[in-house]
């Protein structure tokens, strides 16, 4: 039999070399210089923006499905699209326009508070789920690798999909209160589609906030609700304002309101009676700065936070 025995260490042989100690600057280097990078860490920006327009069928689907899915609960479904800010409009007819008499002085009252219902609830949707998009899909933020902002831009654009499918409700209202198709309405083009990139601005800043605080998401119900009746939607900033000693800051606050320029771009193109004089000056060069300002200054205050979305 040959027994075997286990061989041990001389008692006085040096201890097992352990891995050498580096600092933080070179093991950044030491990274560096073996090709090796942060997981998650945040893009370039140009890179982040091609990673987004790589994404852009990903974008498209997410916000159909999302629409689709939306109502489909519902035995009405898609109706409810159009039946909600119908339903809140005669809501706010009664109340405002009957009982409150808002309606006195403002020609076309009807088709004035639909437009700014259907244009108000676009941009209050699209604020609303901004909140959510990084909450609402935390599964899908922390399971995949893809740009973050794709989710707010998605949930917008559903919102732009939605009040696509909604004007032809309004186009039918304004047509039974005699507002027929002018060559201005080509004019609703351009404002809806700088009231879309201001959208999108706002959507990617709440839903970074609401990332970091979720507690946000409870406070936008009640900041839209006093935005909403500062935006004259059922109601006319010009005719409210004439005779009343209003300082002149409060004044230009509400005629500058992001809200109420692009409603009021809407009614000009709309309606017959809304003529350039209820707009306030160089009004496509405030809706053009609001849109360039929310638009790029939301997405970078988005992509800053990229790499923490998702995380804690």
């Amino acid at each position: 039999m040959v027994s075997q025995t286990t061989a041990q260490a001389p008692a006085d042989a040096p201890p097992s070399a352990s891995p050498p100690e580096y600092a933080p600057g070179e093991l950044a280097a030491l990274a560096a210089r073996h090709g090796l990078t942060v997981s998650g860490a945040r893009p370039t920006l140009p890179a982040y923006v091609r990673q987004l327009w790589g994404r852009r069928h990903f974008i498209t689907a997410f916000a159909t499905a999302k629409l689709t899915a939306q109502y489909s609960q519902a035995k009405l479904g898609q109706i409810w699209q159009i039946m909600t800010p119908l339903l809140n409009a005669t809501v706010y007819y009664f109340i405002f326009g009957v009982l409150m008499k808002t309606k006195h002085g403002v020609p076309d009252y009807v088709p004035f508070l639909v437009t700014g219902v259907f244009i108000w609830t676009f941009t209050s949707q699209s604020i609303t789920v901004g909140t959510r998009a990084i909450s609402g899909n935390i599964g899908l933020v922390r399971a995949l690798h893809f740009p973050r902002a794709s989710l707010p831009i998605a949930l917008a654009l559903q919102q732009l999909q939605q009040l696509l499918f909604s004007l032809g409700a309004l186009v039918l209202i304004l047509l039974v209160f005699g507002q027929y198709p002018q060559p201005a309405w080509l004019l609703a083009v351009p404002a809806l589609a700088l009231q879309a990139v201001f959208n999108t601005g706002i959507s990617m800043v709440m839903a970074r906030l609401a990332a970091r605080t979720p507690d946000i998401a409870q406070l936008t119900p009640f900041i839209l609700r006093t935005w909403m009746y500062a935006s004259g939607v059922m109601w006319s900033v010009g005719t409210m304002l004439q005779g009343n000693q209003v300082p002149h800051l409060v004044k230009l606050a509400l005629e500058v309101n992001p809200a109420a320029v692009f409603i009021n771009l809407m009614r000009f193109a709309l309606i017959d009676s809304f003529g350039g004089e209820q707009l306030p000056p160089h009004v496509w060069a405030i809706a053009t700065g609001w849109a360039l300002l929310c638009g790029v200054g939301g997405f970078i205050y988005f992509w800053k936070a990229e790499e923490s979305y998702g995380r804690g």
